[in-house]
């Protein structure tokens, strides 16, 4: 067995775990992270950079750089009611150096964050490293056991941090249970060909008691077909041709492309949860993001709030790992100071869900949306508001001086 020893050993290489290991070695950490795949080409993440998250970027130094990357920066997000369009976030008044929202493959964004923590000596990233088992010394937590290409590796640490999503492998080895909030819904995820012509202000469509959302991936739309939660053997079996009607139904400009849809195999099933957990630690153990506390994918903030416990991590640990006094009472304030905004988003996604669109989805209708394209003219200053939510959070993190 190889066995390598750190003050900080990260498990699960998405946005929190990728972004806690870059702060972590820029503050001296020495750290593992390891990361089951051999890469990240997973599609059907989510591609959304939040105005948040680019201020942790340009408080990094790495705004421009980053930025030069291909990503497509979205000022305002728009529904399709019907035939209404209604702006329903705005993002130009946020109080912050990008006003947008940047697009970009989510692969391209960990690999950029893998880059640049490389840069540390501290940085020790392992691929194909798949954790298995919590290491257990006298009653704390004291690192991992894992698969990877040279072997069984054994990770000891101060600190683990289970970042490894919402099927989190060490929150059930830890013997941390989630709180299920409930969700109405599930997300069938597939792409077609995005074309010169095609609408750009609209991101997502309620029509006819369907529900699609859109997001420009450049060469093609990656799109998400909103679902009764457990309905998808019942619309397998009305078959592939009803589905690609489905779809030109809600989205009518799509419908010179829907046979893109081949067969079942190309479409892709997200079920969609919602939970938190009581405790998000244990001594010598922490969670965050979707460990922690699973988001619907309403906005896209789930990697907003990934990357926010990141930054609050490094910032309350980093100095405690460094000096070796690292108690269960710093993990205890992480949670203190990050569970408020999780709770609270989730409050407001719960919101969503039940007012608009389990009845878009259950009856076609949610008497919300019939009010929205009247209040947003009488009261052009609202998508300030979602703006704000969306683009910031709750409470948004900046690093440490």
């Amino acid at each position: 067995m190889n066995r390598v020893e750190a003050d900080c050993c990260i498990v699960g290489g998405g946005p929190a775990g990728m972004m806690a290991g870059l702060l972590m070695a820029r503050a001296g950490v020495s750290t593992v992270l390891l990361e089951k795949h051999g890469d990240f080409l997973r599609d059907f993440r989510g591609d959304t950079i939040h105005p948040s998250t680019l201020e942790i970027m340009a408080e990094l130094g790495l705004l421009e750089s980053f930025l030069q990357r291909p990503h497509q920066e979205v000022t305002t997000l728009a529904g399709n009611l019907g035939d209404t369009l209604v702006t329903v976030a705005d993002f130009t008044h946020l109080p912050t150096r990008c006003k947008f929202v940047a697009f970009m493959p989510q692969w391209d964004f960990l690999d950029f964050l893998a880059e640049q923590a490389r840069r540390y000596p501290a940085f020790d990233l392992r691929m194909r490293a798949r954790a298995e088992e919590l290491v257990v010394q006298d009653a704390q937590i004291a690192g991992v056991r894992a698969q990877s290409p040279d072997g069984e590796l054994e990770v000891r640490a101060r600190l683990t941090i289970a970042a490894d999503g919402r099927e989190s492998v060490l929150r059930e080895r830890a013997g941390l249970d989630p709180v299920e909030l409930g969700a109405p819904m599930d997300v069938l995820w597939l792409r077609l060909t995005k074309r010169a012509d095609d609408p750009h202000e609209t991101f997502g469509y309620i029509r006819d008691g369907r529900i699609m959302a859109l997001i420009d991936r450049g060469a093609y739309w990656q799109c998400a077909y909103v679902i009764p939660k457990g309905s998808l053997a019942e619309l397998q079996g009305a078959g592939i041709v009803a589905f690609r009607r489905h779809v030109s139904a809600i989205v009518p400009f799509l419908s010179d492309r829907v046979e893109e849809i081949g067969s079942w195999d190309d479409v892709k099933l997200l079920t969609v949860r919602v939970n938190r957990l009581r405790d998000w630690y244990r001594p010598g153990f922490l969670c965050i993001g979707d460990a922690a506390h699973a988001m619907s994918p309403i906005g896209g903030v789930g990697i907003n709030l990934a990357i926010q416990d990141a930054v609050a991590a490094a910032n309350m640990l980093a100095a405690r790992l460094v000096r070796g006094d690292l108690t269960v009472d710093d993990l205890r304030a992480v949670q203190r100071r990050r569970e408020r905004p999780a709770r609270l988003t989730q409050a407001l996604q719960l919101f969503i869900q039940r007012r608009i669109i389990g009845n878009v989805l259950a009856r076609g209708r949610a008497p919300m949306l019939r009010r929205l394209p009247a209040l947003m003219r009488w009261f052009p200053f609202l998508p300030r508001i979602p703006g704000r939510l969306v683009g910031l959070g709750f409470r948004p993190e900046h690093l440490a001086t």
